[in-house]
């Protein structure tokens, strides 16, 4: 371990030797270089914070710097983009690109490439983490995953919400919350807070009009900077609000942590069925129980009169769940409550809590808890 902070000291020396082309001052004391860890022996990584009107030779140039540390074989360096306005305090920057180099074309013997899936690993202080998800978008997906997260809360359960969905972040609209959060001293991201859930989101990182360009080895440095970098403390949940589909947020998450389960969403209709089928097989694959699947916009239910139409038919989501051999947790209606409580950044649990919505989610949020806790209670016993 010693050895470990003399090599990571070392490379902290050798970055401070790096002086900033525009200011003079080093990198380390400008604050422009965060995370650095050994990923593996001699193996390190750091991110470099940049603006627009840096030179680009700034990356180049802190990577020469730890390579020169001798027992360094591999360094990996991430870039994270600053825009240059006026802070009230530090702020976590936002991954765009990624570069990895090393004294040769290749990883040294023994080492894992740069390709290769990380070792899953739990979340310091976080008991349950539960991805939600959908196998196509327009479902209610961030809807469900905000309201389950509210309704623990209420429940007295200590909660995290973290927005995956880096493509379409809505978890900010939807709990009301635009602030930028702050980085400690020590290089850890404080999650914002709403409702008693804390929060992190791309959402809160990027202008509203501002859209995400990105490829994968971007959306798993950003998933890896929420997981590993925000001080989530003490959480008995942390809900991951996933983007639609099978792709590279859903895959970076279960490879960069011990997910305990997935719960999948979905509302009536055959084509949102189909798709969420698809989803429940992915998890399967990389061995995440699927915890369960709710039918979301299951009915809409006239506030004048209190009927019910069946806008999207009815059953699909049930019907899935006993093809998949799935728990199926229950239904949500489409009401107005979840409509107004969306726009206006509260949660329906919130905002009407006794509404045949917020009733609903108040049930699932129950259903996900004692579902978490049989699932733990079987691996215990296996």
């Amino acid at each position: 371990m010693a050895d470990e902070r003399d090599l990571l000291e070392a490379v902290r020396e050798a970055l401070r030797s790096v002086a900033h082309p525009g200011t003079g001052q080093d990198l380390v004391s400008s604050g422009l270089v965060m995370g650095l860890k050994l990923d593996a022996p001699g193996r390190v990584s750091f991110a470099v914070v940049t603006r627009p009107d840096d030179p680009s030779e700034i990356v180049d140039m802190a990577r020469r710097a730890a390579e020169s540390v001798e027992g360094i074989e591999f360094v990996r360096v991430e870039v994270g983009r600053d825009s240059g306005q006026p802070r009230a305090g530090r702020q976590l920057p936002v991954v765009e690109q990624s570069a990895a180099a090393g004294r040769g074309s290749e990883p040294p013997p023994g080492s894992t490439s740069a390709s290769a899936p990380p070792q899953a690993q739990t979340v310091p202080g976080v008991r349950h983490i539960v991805a939600i998800s959908s196998g196509k978008g327009g479902v209610g997906k961030s809807t469900v995953a905000t309201n389950l997260a509210a309704a623990l809360a209420q429940r007295d359960h200590k909660v995290g919400l973290m927005d995956a969905d880096v493509y379409g972040p809505d978890i900010p609209m939807m709990f009301g919350v635009h602030s930028r959060p702050l980085v400690t001293p020590d290089e850890r991201v404080l999650p914002l807070e709403a409702y008693g859930v804390k929060l992190m989101s791309i959402g809160f990182l990027l202008d509203a009009d501002t859209p995400a360009i990105w490829r994968g080895p971007i959306v798993m440095g950003i998933v890896r900077q929420f997981l590993q970098q925000v001080e989530w403390g003490m959480l008995d949940y942390l809900l991951v609000d996933m983007p639609p589909g099978t792709g590279d947020a859903q895959l970076s998450l279960v490879q960069l942590a011990k997910v305990d389960g997935a719960l999948m969403v979905t509302t009536p209709q055959t084509v949102a069925t189909a798709d969420v089928l698809k989803g429940i097989k992915m998890f399967e694959r990389v061995d995440v129980p699927v915890l369960g699947l709710v039918e979301n916009m299951s009915g809409f239910i006239c506030p004048h009169c209190g009927e019910r139409t069946e806008v999207f038919g009815s059953g699909g989501g049930r019907k899935l769940a006993a093809t998949a051999g799935v728990p199926f947790l229950g239904e949500v209606p489409l009401g107005e409550a979840v409509v107004a409580a969306s726009d206006t950044g509260r949660p329906t649990v919130i905002a009407a809590p006794d509404s045949p919505e917020g009733k609903a989610f108040f049930q699932l949020a129950e259903k996900l808890a004692a579902a978490l806790e049989s699932a733990a209670a079987a691996a215990r016993r296996s």
